[in-house]
């Protein structure tokens, strides 16, 4: 009867030591793996999409990939530093519509629905993300 105590005791002590270990949210995301797979089912997306492709008919995609998977990556709090343009560079003049910024974020949702991230991630990435929106819409 004692050692089935212990063994319980055991158990819960080991329980509380996994639950107190956090992952960060880079981490729960599979890494700069998993920010791949996001970023390309994006593009995929994106690339499938009559509304928003305009804006990326000049773009070279292998470029913005590596560029948005880094970005992403540094805002999840992954080991990348982003060290490209910054948002304003790269949307000036493109006059993104407030319309059309919504559709992209629903094109995100997409992917990220797309590789099974759970809401509650998607809401991690999606706050992070959202201060840079009047970085973005620049009519």
């Amino acid at each position: 009867m004692k050692s089935v105590a212990i063994f319980f005791i055991c158990i819960i002590l080991l329980n509380g030591c996994s639950s107190s270990t956090q992952l960060s949210l880079y981490q729960k995301l599979d890494g700069k793996a998993g920010l791949a797979r996001i970023v390309d089912s994006f593009i995929y997306q994106i690339g499938n999409d009559e509304q928003v492709i305009h804006y990326f008919e000049h773009s070279n995609i292998a470029h913005f990939r590596q560029g948005f998977i880094t970005h992403m990556c540094m805002l999840v709090e992954g080991p990348c530093e982003y060290d490209g343009d910054s948002m304003v560079a790269i949307h000036t003049g493109m006059h993104i519509t407030e319309k059309d910024f919504n559709h992209v974020v629903d094109l995100l949702i997409n992917a990220m629905n797309e590789q099974n991230i759970n809401h509650n991630l998607q809401n991690e990435i999606l706050s992070r993300m959202a201060p840079l929106r009047s970085e973005i819409i620049k009519i």
